[in-house]
């Protein structure tokens, strides 16, 4: 027979505490859980390009549509989706490289998808890639030192 939420009596006439027992590991299994999560977004590869960045498959030779922070990609076959890539905000971090300590660490960006890369001006870095970045977005994530052609990357639509 329960006496309260907390305390319980069973046929030995013995009083035990269970419920703080179980508060106490269902917070800490929803703390491990928060902090153990393996993936956050899609992984795929990045490479990078120079200007000329004009004009673009999404916007022409319109700059209002660059973000001003220079914080842009251009979209491959992966996640063009038939130009419904034009426009979309993605979080980026790069997660390895083929080259050591090409990424930066710590560091994740948002940017916008602004081209196609069948259709960009000057050539990437690396083909075949997720996205290619603009050399300030790949900058901001990868140490452009180590000339890493190249990064893996995790990133997420925002």
């Amino acid at each position: 027979m329960a006496l309260s939420n907390d305390v319980h009596v069973h046929c030995t006439g013995k009083m035990q505490r269970s419920l703080p027992l179980l508060q106490w590991l269902s917070l800490f299994s929803l703390v491990v859980l928060f902090f153990l999560r393996t993936c956050h977004g899609d992984v795929g590869t990045a490479a990078h390009y120079s200007p000329p960045y004009l004009p673009t498959t999404c916007y022409g030779s319109d700059t209002s549509e660059f973000p001003s922070s220079n914080l842009f990609a251009v979209a491959g076959d992966a996640i063009w989706d038939n130009g419904a890539a034009c426009g979309r905000q993605y979080l980026v971090r790069c997660i390895s490289a083929s080259v050591r300590y090409a990424c930066a660490q710590n560091q994740t960006i948002q940017l916008k998808i602004v081209d196609y890369i069948n259709g960009i001006p000057s050539p990437p870095s690396a083909r075949n890639t997720t996205m290619v970045l603009s050399s300030t977005a790949f900058g901001a994530i990868a140490n452009t030192t180590t000339n890493a052609p190249a990064i893996n990357i995790e990133f997420q639509q925002v």
